[in-house]
């Protein structure tokens, strides 16, 4: 866990004893929720590794899943700067709204974020039937042909934009996207040690 604050003191709960604090899934950069902790629910928040709140309706304490068992599992915490508010990077185990959505925001997400999204759709789909699902069938059959796909898609990518043919270069390029995810999962790798490395360049 990365925390940008050293200590509780180092958010100014003497300016407002409530302040807000935004949850954001940290793998998909979407907002899931938002709610109020005061000097107590960060205590708590930094020691159980799991988002707490104060909820003014009960209250009290309140942890985020208590009841359902969709906890926010704690990866790095930040203030503003004005000290006065909190951003929480999560990893959501379950949905975050009580409608079953991942979400209090409803669909609102950044774009990209649908990358992570998809990563884990393959994820999921690895032992699924191969006869059925075209990602199963991928994890099903040699590396070599994983490796062979992302070769292929390349050079396709390559081709389309030789051709300046935007549509198929949109279309070739998500292909390899796909591909690429599938042998990295296979590799034991993420797209997050991709970006890991990027940024280690930076």
């Amino acid at each position: 866990m990365r925390i940008d604050i050293s200590n509780v003191s180092d958010v100014n709960f003497a300016k407002c004893p409530l302040i807000p604090a935004l949850v954001q899934d940290f793998i998909t950069g979407q907002i899931l929720m938002q709610g109020f902790m005061d000097q107590a629910a960060l205590t708590h928040t930094l020691e159980q590794k799991k988002v707490t709140f104060y909820s003014r309706s009960k209250q009290r304490l309140w942890t985020k899943g208590e009841s359902s068992g969709h906890f926010l599992q704690v990866e790095a915490i930040y203030t503003d700067c004005d000290q006065d508010s909190i951003l929480i990077m999560a990893y959501p185990q379950g949905p975050t709204c009580h409608l079953g959505t991942q979400s209090c925001f409803g669909d609102a997400k950044p774009s990209l974020g649908f990358l992570a999204e998809l990563e884990q759709i393959i994820i999921d789909r690895k032992d699924a039937d191969p006869q059925t699902s075209y990602t199963a069938s991928l994890f099903a059959k040699e590396l070599s042909r994983s490796c062979q796909k992302v070769g292929e898609e390349g050079v396709e990518v390559a081709l389309a934009a030789m051709k300046n043919d935007n549509n198929e270069l949109t279309d070739e390029a998500a292909d390899l996207l796909y591909h690429l995810i599938v042998l990295l999962q296979r590799q034991g790798l993420s797209l997050g040690d991709v970006v890991a490395r990027l940024q280690s360049r930076h």
